[in-house]
């Protein structure tokens, strides 16, 4: 362990007045920030997939928006179905966008969390497959 990576010797003082000293030799870790892919419900049934990094403010956009241009504006209310939270942006968008592509029923089976349905339904059916020829 670097020296750069011990914790400071010198106090620090919180936003509430309290003050900590830090363990010896403990490691200061990077606020974390998280990307969370989210599928909702809209009210006439159909899914909306979304990436945020506010599940609570991005509901509550989703809800009570003005702008009428968006998706879920005439399919309120919305209802939250699904979440997973992600550290790296690139991977969250790339699971977002993987999920916008997936049928219905494969984004019912990771909903309810049935993993073997999953599985099965990501298997290529296409007649021109090389596994079906």
């Amino acid at each position: 362990m670097t020296a750069a990576q011990r914790a400071v010797s010198c106090r620090a003082e919180s936003r509430h007045g309290v003050v900590a000293k830090p363990i010896k030799n403990s490691v200061i870790l990077p606020q974390v920030k998280l990307y969370i892919v989210y599928i909702v419900k809209c009210s006439d049934g159909s899914y909306y997939t979304g990436i945020t990094n506010d599940i609570n403010r991005r509901l509550e956009e989703h809800n009570t928006s003005a702008d009428n241009k968006a998706y879920t504006f005439e399919r309120r209310p919305v209802n939250l179905l699904f979440t997973t939270e992600f550290t790296i942006a690139t991977l969250a968008i790339a699971f977002e966008k993987q999920l916008k592509g997936w049928s219905r029923k494969k984004k019912e089976a990771l909903i309810n969390g049935d993993f073997e349905l999953l599985k099965e339904l990501a298997v290529c059916k296409n007649s021109s497959h090389y596994k079906n020829k």
